[in-house]
Order: C-alpha cells, then structure tokens, then sequence
C-alpha cells in the first residue's frame, strides 16, 4: 500500500507485507534501499514477532526510514498513531551530519588541550542514591558548540591516537574527582578505555601514578573497556587487566551483548562489572525477547559475582522494569543526560527532590547522596 504525498510527484509513506506473492518483503525492503526511497517504511505481518522484528532491524540498517512494525490484524487505531505527525527521516538528518575530523585536527586538538569532559551520573536502583559519574569526553572547536565522540574516537583508534586521548582524559576526570571530594562529594569516576589503550605494559603504573597525584584512591575508579575491534595480541590485555585489578581498580566490560564483548571476555578478563547494553535495556519491559536477554546478561553478572549497570534508562517504564529486576545500578536520560562538571552538584540537589516521587518520602531521607 502506499500512501502519495499531496503533490502526488513522492511517495511518502508505504506499507509493506512481509508475505507477498513474487516478492517477499525483505526483498521489497532491499529494493527500497537500492533505489535510495527517502520516504517513511510501515512494516505488516501476522508472522512471528521475531521475524518483525529483524526484518525492521533489517530495513534500519538499509538506512530506510523506518515509522514502525504492525502484526495483524492492523487496526485503524494502531496505523493511525503510526502515521502521526513525523519528524525527519534518516536520510535528510544524515545528511547534515558533520564529517569525522581529521587526523591532522584531532592532533591538534590534543596538542592544545581542548578536551572537554562531561560527566553522566549512575544511581542506585535499590535506593536512587547517586554512586558515581561516567566520563565521557567531548571536543571544543575553534568556534561555538563540541564535536561529540562518534567524529573522532574511530579516527584516534585508526590512526594511534587514543592512548594519548584516553591519558589525557583520565588526568582531567581524576583531577575533577579530586575537586569532588573536596567539596564532600565522593563518587566513583568511571572512564571510558579502548582494547587499543591496552597494549602499554606501563598503562597500570601511569593510572596509579595519577591517582596517587590526585590524592584520589584507586579503589574510587573504574575503567570501562570497549572491544569496537579484534585485539592483535590477546596476552597484553590479560596483564594490564590483571595488574590493574590487582591495584584494585575496577573495570568494566561495556556494551555487553553488542560488538567483541562477548561470553569470552567475561571468561577470560577479570572484570567485576557489567553493563548491559542500552539496546537490551529500554523497552525489555514490553518485548520479550529483549526481557530474555536482559535476565540472562543479569543472571550471568550475578552468578560471576559483578555488579550489574544497566545503560539506556529513557522513561519511568524502563526505571520500574528495572527497579523489579534487581539490577544494581542505572544509567540513562531519565536519570540525567551527559553534564558539565560544575553542574553536578547542582543536579544531585535536583535529583534528590525526584526522590519522593520515585521512592516515597520515607526512602528519600538518605537516597541521591553521593557514596
């Protein structure tokens, strides 16, 4: 089916079965892609869930502008909320996405010290008490605004950058620990470490040595590791790992579920920490195959003896689906979005007026205080 524009020289929207004589709908959808259609995809069918799914999964991936998937029988209802008023599709958004930076502009960047950190809190599900801030590192241009990770990360792994970036990040993030703690704010400061930092033998000594310079204790740090690509030499990360450990510093395995962080990383690696990834944590509560993951990923924490943190936390239905699970800590935008170190303190006092409405007036007296 396909809906025309006013003009009638588009099509804006089309509805697509995915059981169709000569032509099954992942075919349908692989045309779509080819023929570069800009306009919105409604995917249709009585087949299994699963098989929705993937297939809308697949048409993202063909950067199609997916509005959604319907499992008949389609109600008028449920076909007109899909086609509510639409934002912009994909490809006139990414059109306008700024280019990755260039080698030589990264170098430049480090070389005159314009990293900016901002910092993205973690509560307690149990309590909503406020136990740390993620650090995640951003760019200041010459001009105004930041350039945001996804235009210089893969550049700086590409290219031999990210040691020096993620040196030069976790010197600022532990420095700015420090200025917590003196203000009587004591939080585990988390940083964020690629595979590719990991083949420094000298990588533990410099994480203590900045520690021991900040006067903050190492058992306060933790250090997230990102697998984006396959390790060359698999024993360098078992000592670094191993030493870092041993200096008790935590660490992380990121993203689980999605990417090289994998069930052999958590066999192998001596993380004591999870984090399950956003895309098996926001909407688990009403899909039932991202529920299965979800459990699964929090049973295996639980069974290894790791704290779980569940990242993605968009609405108050992800937080009570959670809060249910008993999963240890929560990280998302409905906790608070990424923030500049001054306005930390501020938003704990915020978060902490939150409290009643989340937890009852009995449970805010001592929650959303730092750790």
């Amino acid at each position: 089916m396909l809906f025309r524009s006013r003009d009638r020289a588009t099509i804006d929207v089309v509805l697509c079965d995915l059981q169709m004589p000569e032509m099954d709908g992942v075919e349908f959808v692989r045309h779509l892609a080819n023929i570069g259609y800009a306009g919105g995809l409604i995917l249709v069918s009585g087949e299994d869930a699963r098989i929705l799914d993937t297939s809308g999964r697949l048409a993202r991936e063909h950067g199609l502008d997916l509005l959604g998937a319907l499992r008949k029988p389609v109600t008028p209802e449920a076909l007109e909320r899909m086609l509510g008023p639409r934002a912009p599709s994909r490809k006139e958004t990414s059109a306008a996405r700024p280019a990755a930076l260039s080698v030589a502009e990264l170098e430049r960047a480090l070389v005159e010290d314009r990293l900016v950190c901002h910092y993205q809190p973690k509560v307690a599900l149990a309590s909503g008490k406020v136990v740390g801030v993620e650090t995640l590192v951003r760019l200041r241009p010459d001009s105004g605004g930041l350039i945001y990770p996804d235009r210089f990360i893969g550049v700086a792994e590409e290219h031999g950058l990210i040691n020096r970036l993620t040196r030069a990040v976790f010197a600022s993030a532990i420095r700015q620990a420090r200025i917590w703690r003196d203000a009587g704010i004591d939080l585990h400061v988390a940083v964020n470490v690629s595979m590719d930092d990991l083949d420094d033998l000298a990588f533990p000594d410099f994480i203590a040595m900045e520690a021991r310079r900040a006067g903050v204790p190492l058992t306060s740090l933790m250090l997230e590791v990102t697998e984006s690509r396959l390790n060359k030499n698999p024993l360098l990360p078992l000592d670094i790992l191993a030493r870092l450990r041993l200096k008790h510093v935590g660490l992380s395995i990121d993203d689980f579920g999605t990417g090289y962080s994998t069930l052999t990383q958590l066999r192998d690696l001596p993380f004591n920490e999870l984090k399950v990834d956003r895309s098996f944590v926001h909407c688990a509560c009403c899909d039932k195959s991202l529920c299965a993951i979800f459990e699964a990923s929090l049973g295996m924490a639980r069974q290894l003896g790791m704290r779980a943190v569940s990242e993605g936390v968009e609405d108050i239905d992800d937080w009570r689906f959670l809060r249910a699970s008993g999963c240890e800590l929560a990280q998302g935008y409905f906790v608070a979005r990424p923030m500049p170190a001054e306005e930390v303190a501020n938003w704990i006092d915020q978060w902490q007026a939150r409290l009643p409405e989340l937890y009852g007036a009995a449970a805010s007296r001592v929650a959303g205080q730092a750790s």
